[in-house]
């Protein structure tokens, strides 16, 4: 055989086997945030999946928006059974972390929620803008919070209830700025949450800090005032570690954005 051919016959072998070694299911391409084009592919599930994972336990550390190829999972999972599932089993294991306190009864026995995506789900306003594709437009979810319309999530609602039953004092300490207090108390009590201990937003002083630092300083706060912080929940690593930490806390799952 002519040495040319030999080595036509050698390229044609290698692409053959090349594109054998691919996965043959394909999918529609879509663009990503830079107006590229992305494949999906068949591992993309597998992928988001150890994705989100690795997100929940901030092994990734801070990121600003959802991979491309991660957006239609995040939008399955966040709309599906398996966020209301992973939710309801935080919701069971806080329970029975707050059934095994033992309560001093003088009204000092405290648990701190947070409130978006741990009290209230924005998940309408998120169907609406990506589902964490795009970069959080302070402006647009202002817009959203005013309406008071977010939902409550229902596991936490289920704990919440259970512990003014068991005598805790709630303080729900949010990332929202103060002038949103009307806004914020009207749309947790139409979603079925009321009795709380305090309120606390972000004043003027706290406007510019990072999340942990403020709500350190304000879980201090209630240290100082003798509270006892047994449980903590929240949605954000930043809600729950810092300073006057709680004796437990308990994160909730949320792929859709990072807060520092």
């Amino acid at each position: 055989m002519a040495p040319t051919v030999s080595f036509l016959l050698i390229i044609f072998i290698s692409t053959i086997s090349y594109i054998s070694s691919e996965s043959v299911i394909r999918f529609p391409s879509e663009k990503d945030l830079s107006g590229r084009f992305h494949k999906v592919r068949a591992e993309d599930d597998l992928y988001c999946d150890s994705w989100r994972l690795a997100v929940e336990t901030n092994n990734i550390g801070p990121w600003k928006s959802v991979p491309a190829r991660c957006v239609n999972f995040v939008a399955k999972y966040m709309g599906g059974e398996r966020y209301s599932s992973d939710s309801k089993v935080v919701g069971k294991v806080s329970s029975a972390f707050a059934e095994s306190v033992e309560l001093d009864g003088d009204g000092r026995d405290a648990w701190v929620f947070d409130i978006d995506e741990t009290l209230l789900s924005n998940l309408p306003y998120y169907e609406n803008n990506g589902f964490g594709k795009e970069i959080f437009n302070e402006t647009s979810f202002n817009d959203w919070v005013d309406k008071a319309e977010a939902p409550a999530l229902a596991a936490s609602l289920d704990l919440y209830n259970e512990l003014l039953e068991l005598g805790f004092k709630i303080f729900l300490l949010t990332g929202r700025s103060e002038h949103q207090r009307n806004a914020t108390e009207t749309n947790l009590l139409l979603a079925g949450y009321d009795k709380w201990e305090r309120l606390i937003l972000r004043g003027s002083s706290d406007q510019g800090k990072l999340a942990i630092i403020y709500k350190s300083e304000k879980r201090a706060q209630l240290v100082e005032e003798g509270y006892r912080i047994h449980g903590s929940s929240g949605d954000q690593w930043s809600d729950l570690w810092g300073h006057a930490v709680a004796s437990r806390s308990f994160k909730l799952p949320n792929p859709m954005y990072y807060i520092p």
